[in-house]
């Protein structure tokens, strides 16, 4: 198991490393469907949930679960307890749900400027296709 210790002399252990790339590190663990997925379902979950409940919630493989479980305690975003044969998963902390409802919301409010300007040229009129092999090209 990973330690959570880091050598002070470590140049690369979190203390000794810039804000900014400690803070890269974190959305690397976000940085793929699936574990935002995961970390979504443990949001909402009122209680731990085991392997079983989220391979049902997410319909994953148990081996692309558990590799994503991993990366994700790596990052410090979820603990892992183990109670008898089974694994029990929750967020390390609150704030993961925080942080996951603004990036909803900061995602929804690019979509909906998004669509509004795609709206927006619905109304413009049609551009002249160039064809390259026309008449009018080669005569440029």
């Amino acid at each position: 198991m990973e330690s959570l210790i880091h050598d002070a002399a470590d140049p690369f252990a979190d203390a000794n490393r810039p804000l900014y790339e400690v803070t890269a590190n974190l959305f690397k663990g976000l940085a793929h469907p699936v574990r935002v997925r995961v970390l979504e379902v443990l949001a909402r979950a009122e209680s731990d949930l085991s392997v079983s409940d989220l391979l049902t919630d997410t319909g994953l493989e148990a081996s692309h679960l558990s590799q994503h479980l991993s990366v994700l305690r790596r990052h410090n975003l979820v603990l892992a307890e183990r109670r008898g044969s089974l694994v029990f998963y929750r967020l390390a902390c609150p704030q993961v749900a925080d942080l996951l409802a603004v990036a909803r919301q900061l995602l929804v409010e690019i979509l909906e400027t998004t669509q509004k300007n795609l709206s927006n040229t619905v109304g413009l009129p049609r551009l002249a296709r160039s064809d390259a092999g026309s008449a009018d090209a080669v005569a440029r």
